[in-house]
């Protein structure tokens, strides 16, 4: 199904989510709203921004543009952010594969992740932490995409976006 949004009248595929022969692999039962734009996932003991990086927590959604970064600006956009203390704590990061793996929606689409937990989220490639390892790969990290694309190898010149977390106590 396509709906239109915006004022310019860009069509968006509308998330459509398959639970016929499996279930969700992130529910929102797993998750615990901290009622400041951050959930906890009780499971993997996590706290995740609510937004990606450049969209603002308002009215319970996320608005506004998520934000595009190069792998050091992503890393140092969580550096400037623990350093102002802004969002309560200082030590957001940014994720590795597997954390960020474990929000991704398998039985869903466009995007692949929970809109009920993290709204308004892109269906766009999200920087984590993990290096490409081998020889000849000191510019490239790992990425992992909300779309169709999946896990993904990328230079880490390249611009995506980004969704910070930290270790729930």
């Amino acid at each position: 199904m396509i709906v239109l949004g915006g004022l310019m009248g860009e069509a968006f595929a509308e998330q459509a989510c398959d639970t016929s022969r499996y279930p969700l692999s992130s529910p929102t039962e797993r998750f615990s709203d901290n009622g400041d734009g951050t959930v906890t996932d009780d499971v993997a003991q996590l706290m995740w921004m609510r937004c990606s990086a450049g969209q603002t927590w308002s009215g319970g959604t996320c608005v506004g543009e998520a934000a595009l970064y190069d792998w050091q600006g992503a890393q140092d956009l969580a550096a400037a952010m623990n350093a102002s203390g802004a969002r309560f704590f200082n030590d957001w990061r940014v994720p590795n594969l597997s954390e960020l793996a474990m929000i991704a929606e398998r039985q869903c689409e466009s995007p692949r992740i929970n809109l009920a937990i993290f709204p308004e989220t892109p269906s766009s490639v999200f920087w984590t932490n993990s290096l490409r390892p081998g020889e000849g790969f000191e510019t490239f990290a790992y990425a992992l995409s909300f779309g169709p694309e999946g896990v993904q190898h990328t230079a880490k010149n390249e611009r995506h976006a980004l969704r910070l977390v930290r270790t729930a106590p």
